[in-house]
C-alpha cells in the first residue's frame, strides 16, 4: 500500500511540474499576451467622437483595398492620409505638408509594410498631431498651422479642421473624376456624421 501511494504521489508530482514547466513555456504560458502585442490595421475607424453632429464611421478597409482612390483604378495610398509616415524629403515634395514623423523616418507607409513590421511602420493617429482646439498634439509642439487659400489668415489644422479638409478634398477631387460618386460631398456632413 505504501508503495502504491508513493507511486501515485510520485506520479502527480511528475505531472503537476510537467504542466508547470509546459505552462511557462513563452508559446503556451500568456497566449492571450501574445496575441494582445499584435497590432492589426483596423477595418473600421470611428473618427469625431466627440462631434456635435455625431461620430462618424469610417470604413478603413474599404478605402485602403477597395478603388477608392482619386481615379477610381486603386486603393488610396497609406500616405494620403498618414501624410506624416513618410520620408521628410518625399514630405516637402507636397506642401503645405512639413512634419515627417518620426523626423529621422527612411521609410514610406504601405500596406505591405505595415503588415511585415506594424511596430516599425511607425503609424500615428490624426490626434496625435492634429490635436482638438485648445488641447496640445502628443507627437509634436504645437497644432500645425496653414495660409488660408484666399487670405493672408492663418489657419490652425486642429483635428476637426484637418479631419474635414483631407476627407473633404479627398472626395471633391474624386467628384470631379469620377461621376456618380457614393461618398458625401462638403456639403453633405450627415452621410458621415451620425447620431448614436
Amino acid at each position: 500500500m505504501k508503495k502504491t501511494m508513493s507511486f501515485v504521489v510520485a506520479a502527480i508530482s511528475f505531472l503537476t511540474i510537467g504542466a508547470i514547466a509546459y505552462s511557462h513555456s513563452p508559446e503556451t504560458a500568456f497566449p492571450l499576451a501574445v496575441q494582445q502585442d499584435e497590432i492589426k490595421m483596423p477595418d473600421v475607424v470611428v473618427l469625431g467622437t466627440d462631434s456635435k453632429l455625431g461620430k462618424v464611421t469610417f470604413s478603413h478597409v474599404k478605402h485602403n483595398g477597395g478603388t477608392y482612390s482619386i481615379d477610381g483604378t486603386g486603393p488610396i495610398a497609406c500616405i494620403e492620409c498618414h501624410h506624416a509616415a513618410q520620408p521628410a524629403t518625399e514630405l516637402a515634395k507636397h506642401p503645405p505638408l512639413k512634419t515627417a514623423w518620426p523626423t529621422d523616418r527612411t521609410t514610406t507607409l504601405t500596406a505591405e509594410l505595415f503588415s511585415k513590421d506594424p511596430k516599425g511602420a511607425a503609424v500615428a493617429a490624426c490626434r496625435d498631431c492634429h490635436a482638438r482646439a485648445g488641447e496640445k498634439p502628443k507627437l509634436i509642439p504645437a497644432i500645425p498651422e496653414i495660409k488660408h487659400e484666399s487670405s493672408t489668415a492663418m489657419i490652425s489644422l486642429n483635428n476637426q479642421q484637418a479631419l474635414h479638409r483631407n476627407c473633404a478634398g479627398c472626395h471633391t477631387e474624386v467628384a470631379k473624376t469620377k461621376k456618380p460618386m457614393k461618398g458625401p460631398t462638403t456639403m453633405q456632413c450627415m452621410m458621415c456624421h451620425k447620431k448614436a
